[in-house]
């Protein structure tokens, strides 16, 4: 799927991130989502790599990247440690400062790299989601029953995983079809997935980072309540998709960057998935200004 990319293993101080990096130009991080891995930016990495060197991580838990523990208060998949590992990669590769996307949870360690690391991000993309902080502050019954997920994956004492375990495939096509608008995945991408997913260790690491989400990522956000940071944003999101249309998305992020633009696009959560060609050109406009 990555024809002419470099398959590398970097090892930061936590972690040991499996990516793949080809092009040229100037350095772009993609950063993907649940339940996926970078595999995930296949139908648009070739083409962004001719304007730019693109570099595609696994995060922290996910696809080939390890899986260290996250530890009594989940700190180990905040979005902090988490953005942690991706700075500590692009300075191996020789980038300290790069563009940055992201999508779903790789879209929340965006958000929290562009706050903790404001020096390092020269223009960043959010694709489908709004705050974490909100979310849970604007969560009612139907947010609850259609991001359900979210708060089954943080119970405790290894409930999810082990109902996980007993047909991981089945969850995993299950959220890819309920996210997505009936758009077509790629049987090698889902291949992909599907290996991945089948690993005990990642669908704890996995749960890890929703159970971090749900406790010590509230804390950060919650610290940077009121404050601002001067990094161009674009935000996408799906006009179909279960959750992000509920809010006002440039509003939400606009209390946070104030040089935001982005709209909606006509499909549903997996915007590099259902709709490459037009994911590719709002992303190609913006990341060329």
């Amino acid at each position: 799927m990555f024809d002419g990319f470099d398959r590398l293993c970097i090892t930061t101080s936590e972690a040991e991130i499996n990516l793949v990096r080809g092009g040229s130009g100037p350095p772009l991080l993609l950063l993907h989502g649940y339940p996926q891995t970078h595999a995930m930016w296949h139908k648009i990495a070739a083409r962004l790599a001719e304007s730019f060197t693109v570099v595609a991580a696994d995060l922290r838990g996910y696809g080939d990247s390890s899986k260290p523990p996250g530890g009594d208060d989940h700190f180990g998949y905040s979005k902090r440690a988490m953005a942690a590992d991706q700075v500590e990669v692009m300075a191996e590769l020789g980038f300290d400062r790069f563009a940055l996307v992201g999508h779903d949870r790789g879209a929340r360690v965006a958000h929290r790299l562009a706050f903790d690391h404001p020096e390092r991000v020269a223009r960043l993309a959010l694709l489908d989601i709004v705050p974490t902080w909100d979310v849970f502050q604007a969560t009612n019954q139907e947010i609850a029953t259609s991001t359900f997920h979210w708060f089954f994956l943080i119970q405790p004492d290894g409930l999810p995983e082990r109902m996980l375990g007993h047909e991981p495939e089945y969850f995993l096509h299950r959220m890819l079809g309920r996210w997505s608008a009936g758009a077509y995945f790629d049987p090698e991408a889902v291949a992909e997935y599907e290996r991945c997913f089948r690993d005990p260790a990642t669908l704890h690491a996995t749960c890890e980072d929703y159970r971090a989400g749900a406790s010590i990522d509230l804390v950060h956000d919650e610290a940077d309540l009121g404050r601002t940071v001067d990094i161009p944003l674009l935000v996408l999101w799906g006009a179909k998709g279960h959750l992000v249309p509920r809010f006002d998305v440039l509003g939400v992020w606009g209390e946070r960057f104030p040089d935001v633009r982005g709209g909606a696009l006509p499909c549903g959560h997996f915007l590099a998935e259902e709709l490459p060609a037009e994911t590719l050109a709002e992303l190609l406009a913006f990341l060329g200004e």
